[in-house]
């Protein structure tokens, strides 16, 4: 008999351990990866607005400008009638510019709901840029297909 098996080692435990290990490792990092973070409670200079605001002020307000900021494949799947996708990370000056020339005009800004932050970075720029009357639709799409207001799909 070995010296290792008269004293009874724990050696095959050893591998137990590492499996829990590695099991306890891959739980944590799933876990984290469905955390996102929430998008701020409030920007500064922008006006908060709920699903059945922005359907006031699309009726009031001729000539607003409802600016998607998601991705293309979620714009293409729905989207609020007569929004502009505008993905965040690459709007640049121009290309607010070209759709809301004037930056007194009103402007709503909007992306996946309260744990998506595109739309709170898009807003970010378009108040470094000048802009100043911007509504943020902070609910999103979520609360736009929650609520089961008309989408426009491409």
């Amino acid at each position: 008999m070995s010296p290792e098996l008269a004293h009874g080692t724990n050696d095959h435990r050893l591998p137990r351990r590492a499996v829990l290990l590695g099991f306890l490792l891959l739980f944590a990092a799933s876990v984290r990866a469905d955390e996102k973070p929430y998008a701020p409670q409030a920007l500064p200079g922008t006006v908060i607005v709920t699903a059945e605001q922005v359907v006031e002020l699309v009726l009031s307000r001729p000539g607003l400008v409802i600016v998607d900021s998601r991705k293309k494949s979620e714009f293409a799947k729905g989207h609020i009638e007569g929004a502009v996708n505008l993905l965040n990370t690459s709007m640049r000056p121009e290309d607010l510019a070209a759709i809301s020339p004037d930056k007194a005009a009103p402007i709503i800004f909007y992306c996946n709901g309260i744990r998506c932050m595109r739309s709170s970075d898009a807003i970010r720029k378009a108040t470094d840029w000048g802009y100043r009357n911007i509504f943020w639709f902070r609910g999103g799409w979520k609360e736009w297909t929650d609520k089961r207001l008309p989408a426009i799909t491409d």
